[in-house]
């Protein structure tokens, strides 16, 4: 009867201690709210630190108070992640994080250009051959609207320019065989004059200082005859490369006219989902330019070499035809080729008409050259086109260092591509859906 009686009252003792440390407990929460809710609890000196409780674990120091042996906190500025970055000046950062990236793009333009020399082989003939290609196209659209079949519409236009540049070609080769026995006579003649002239006029040289000046530059060909011999070598060598080059641009050609439409769209769905619809209309508008440009500059080279023909042919020059032609495929390199092909007329007319006419034909060619820089450049490229003369400068020097004659040809052409491939990409604007896009809609639920 002892056994059960005392473990009632062991029970009731635990009970009473487990009550009285709720109790307690539930006391200090309440007055910990109470302290909390209550504004008048808190301390008015803002010097005095308020007292240590449960929510508080000990002492808080007010904003202006000073703690000794305490660092200053660091201001950290909205690009900084650490401390170490704080202690750097912001415009040194700056100038960090310009000169890394710039040191990339370095990196990888320098990788872009190591292919590119590398490839030229392959590069420069798809380059010419989009050209070619932007050129050519409208007369594939004619054809193709005349219900031709679209690899007989491109043979045909491919043929036709072919055999245009090949007729050309021969005229001129042949001009130039007929009028080379009389261009060395009047060659002859001019060198006579001129030695006359030094003789005769201000500088009074006399025979023996011309006989010096004679050997020196007939020593100076001996001298540099390795030289000339390697590069005909050379030039020798790489005629292969050229055969190779010439027919990898009529092939290319060839499918750039037929399959462009589908070549372009395999290349756009190579790019995620996203992309897609920007860079296809950054492409096609880049090619509207290049299409642009490649006939307006046709036109612009074909009144020059007009122009300069009409006046070589009235002054009886010879070779007026193949001079033309000169200007002709020199004006595809603005600015300075065609002043460079008149420089060539303006020598021929030196040589065989006298100085007079010489200068006639300088006044021609600078003429010419204004006419096309105030008058044909701004009506017939328009602003589509548009580039700044500097843009135009560095990019035939670029090219010519790059790629000799073939890169100043491509140089401008590029730089007026990605102009607008850049403003396009640039643009924040959404660009229009394809014509042949497919729009599926969700049904409403």
């Amino acid at each position: 009867m002892g056994g059960p009686a005392l473990r009632e009252v062991r029970l009731s003792r635990f009970e009473r201690v487990r009550g009285r440390l709720r109790h307690a407990y539930e006391s200090g929460r309440e007055s910990v709210r109470a302290r909390r809710d209550d504004p008048a609890d808190e301390p008015d000196d803002p010097g005095v630190a308020s007292p240590a409780s449960p929510a508080s674990p000990g002492p808080v120091a007010p904003p202006s108070a000073t703690v000794v042996g305490a660092e200053a906190p660091a201001t950290m500025h909205n690009s900084t992640s650490s401390r170490d970055d704080a202690d750097v000046p912001h415009a040194l950062r700056i100038a960090a994080a310009w000169s890394w990236r710039l040191i990339v793009i370095g990196l990888v333009t320098w990788g872009l250009l190591k292919i590119v020399g590398t490839i030229r082989i392959v590069i420069i003939p798809l380059a010419v051959a989009l050209l070619l290609s932007a050129l050519l196209a409208p007369a594939v659209g004619w054809l193709l609207k005349a219900r031709f079949p679209r690899s007989l519409a491109t043979g045909v236009v491919l043929v036709g320019g072919l055999a245009a540049v090949v007729g050309t070609l021969t005229l001129v080769v042949n001009e130039f065989i007929q009028g080379v026995p009389k261009l060395s006579e009047k060659s002859s003649e001019g060198v006579r004059q001129i030695q006359n002239w030094l003789k005769t006029g201000p500088l009074h040289l006399s025979d023996g200082q011309l006989n010096r000046y004679i050997d020196e530059a007939q020593g100076w060909v001996n001298g540099n005859t390795s030289k000339v011999t390697s590069g005909a070598l050379s030039t020798a060598a790489t005629l292969a490369e050229v055969l190779t080059g010439t027919i990898l641009v009529l092939f290319a050609t060839f499918f750039f006219l037929r399959d462009g439409k589908q070549i372009w769209r395999f290349l756009v769905r190579l790019l995620p989902v996203a992309a897609r619809w920007k860079v296809d209309d950054a492409g096609r508008a880049s090619w509207s330019t290049l299409g642009a440009y490649v006939r307006a500059t046709v036109l612009v080279a074909f009144i020059d070499a007009v122009g300069i023909g009409i006046f070589l042919v009235v002054f009886d020059i010879p070779f007026a035809f193949p001079l033309a032609a000169l200007v002709f495929l020199g004006a595809f390199i603005p600015i300075v080729g065609a002043a460079l092909s008149g420089v060539v007329a303006v020598l021929v007319a030196l040589v065989d008409s006298g100085p007079i006419k010489a200068l006639i034909i300088l006044g021609v060619v600078i003429g010419v050259q204004q006419l096309e820089g105030h008058v044909l450049q701004p009506l017939i490229m328009g602003r589509a086109v548009a580039i700044h003369p500097l843009a135009v400068i560095i990019g035939i020097a670029a090219g010519v260092v790059l790629a000799g004659i073939t890169g100043a040809l491509v140089a401008v052409p590029l730089i007026a591509v990605l102009n607008t491939a850049v403003r396009r990409l640039a643009a924040r604007t959404v660009p229009d859906t394809p014509p042949d896009a497919v729009v599926v809609a969700s049904q409403a639920p």
